[in-house]
């Protein structure tokens, strides 16, 4: 029986008590939109879901390998690493059935957020701060998410032992679309759509992609911060129910050369926070596009160069950003256009709304999100018009303004310069973020890769 949504603490804290878990898991995003957490026995949460409860700041202050950062402000040796606030949203609970007790209960799980001081750094916090800016407004934003992500036969140990190179991909050859695979592998697409209903992360649609064992997943549109929490939740989980059943799913943005990337699409409308109309859309304008939606995609074009560490956050990234791999290079927009960066979507007064296309999987959707909606606020504030383009985006010149930065050191300058980021995000966060894109960068720069060894070893 479907248990009824939770909203409040008191709610919360009711169906923990008539629960039969002895522990209930709490987790909350790092700034690279791992979940970080752990299981609470039942009173010790009980009382956190009131009264908060503290959490190392050193979630903050590693990267996605548990290595240190050594640039950060914010936290680091010089700190020493205290505990941070961290508050539990009630609103956030959700059953996991890939986890159950002894007594066939499935397990509990809410989102946390950094309080106090550490909520400057904090990605889901960030968010919400741009959502609060959008309120003053008077608009809801709503938002889906659109992943791709490739599926392997393989385990945490094989990759390893084959240093990630060779890998069998969980279906061979290109086939988008296809009937054939999703009937065959069944299995496997019923229990992520049913793993998803039951997680409050619904999948509107999913299918295979061109590419061995790529799969996409576009999620159920909702207002901006539930969607959010479901996409973070969506990756964690797709890749946890792929290593139950002994595959692996991947959602970093290339993993070969020979394939095509893995997008994380955003789709974005605005509605008015009293009347929930959609305000993008005007019957009698061009393409149905309501002044309001024309200044808010013009910010987010202009301020894409400025904000691309916040859409492409790894190295990995900016290997997906080349000619004719479905990821722009230029802050482009069209209508309906599919080469640009941003594609008004004409859909009606439902479903009128700006595709951002040039995000990729591996970022944090909180983090992309905020990027996303703050970008067309300026816009709007600042009543910008966009530029518009036609045709094949690939084959034409852009102005140097629209251009985006070609790799991850370049993105996190950009950022760190971008007064329009300090007012919309606050310096605490870009400074944050920036310094660990740098540290990121830097830590490639320490690796030998292949081509290097495959281009210099013998010949120079």
């Amino acid at each position: 029986m479907q248990e009824p949504p939770i909203q409040t603490v008191d709610q919360a804290a009711a169906l923990i008590a008539q629960s039969s878990l002895t522990h209930i898991k709490v987790g909350l995003s790092d700034i690279d939109g791992v979940i970080r957490g752990k299981y609470m026995r039942k009173d010790k949460f009980l009382h956190a879901l009131t009264a908060g409860f503290a959490f190392c700041d050193v979630v903050m202050g590693w990267d996605s390998n548990d290595e240190l950062y050594d640039n950060t402000t914010f936290t680091g040796w010089h700190t020493a690493y205290p505990d941070a606030a961290v508050r539990i949203d009630p609103s956030t609970c959700r059953r996991l059935p890939l986890e159950q007790n002894d007594r066939g209960e499935d397990m509990l799980f809410f989102i946390a957020d950094l309080d106090g001081p550490a909520a400057a750094v904090c990605p889901r916090r960030l968010l919400h701060r741009v959502i609060d800016r959008a309120a003053n407004l008077g608009y809801e934003a709503c938002a889906a998410l659109e992943y791709e992500f490739f599926m392997f036969e393989e385990t945490p140990d094989s990759v390893r032992r084959k240093h990630f190179r060779d890998l069998k991909t969980w279906t061979p050859g290109n086939f988008g679309y296809s009937v054939l695979r999703s009937t065959v592998h069944s299995d496997f697409y019923a229990r992520l759509m049913g793993l998803c209903e039951r997680m409050d992360m619904p999948i509107e649609g999913l299918h295979t992609e061109t590419g061995p064992g790529v799969l996409e997943a576009a999620l159920a549109v909702d207002r901006i911060e539930r969607a959010a929490d479901k996409a973070f939740l969506f990756k964690t989980f797709t890749k946890a129910l792929a290593e139950q059943l002994g595959l692996m799913a991947t959602f970093m943005a290339k993993w070969s050369p020979d394939h095509s990337g893995s997008s994380g699409h955003i789709h974005l409308s605005l509605n008015d926070r009293e009347t929930h109309q959609n305000l993008f859309f005007a019957a009698q304008a061009e393409h149905g596009m309501s002044t309001l939606q024309r200044h808010f995609a013009a910010g987010q074009q202009r301020y894409m160069p400025e904000f691309m560490a916040m859409y492409a956050q790894t190295i990995n990234s900016y290997s997906r950003m080349v000619p004719g791999r479905w990821a722009p290079l230029e802050a482009s927009l069209g209508i309906e256009n599919r080469t640009t960066a941003l594609r008004v979507i004409p859909a009606g007064s439902k479903g009128q709304r700006v595709e951002l296309r040039i995000g990729s999987a591996d970022a944090n959707p909180y983090i992309a999100l905020a990027a996303a909606l703050g970008s067309g606020l300026l816009g709007i504030e600042e009543k910008l018009e966009p530029e518009f383009t036609l045709g094949n985006a690939y084959e034409q010149a852009f102005p140097e303004t629209l251009h985006f930065p070609h790799t991850l050191w370049d993105a996190a300058q950009r950022l760190r310069q971008s007064t329009a980021a300090r007012n919309l995000f606050g310096g605490a966060f870009v400074d944050h973020m920036a310094a660990t894109r740098e540290w990121e960068e830097r830590k490639f720069r320490e690796y030998v890769t292949d081509w290097e060894l495959q281009r210099y070893f013998e010949i120079i």
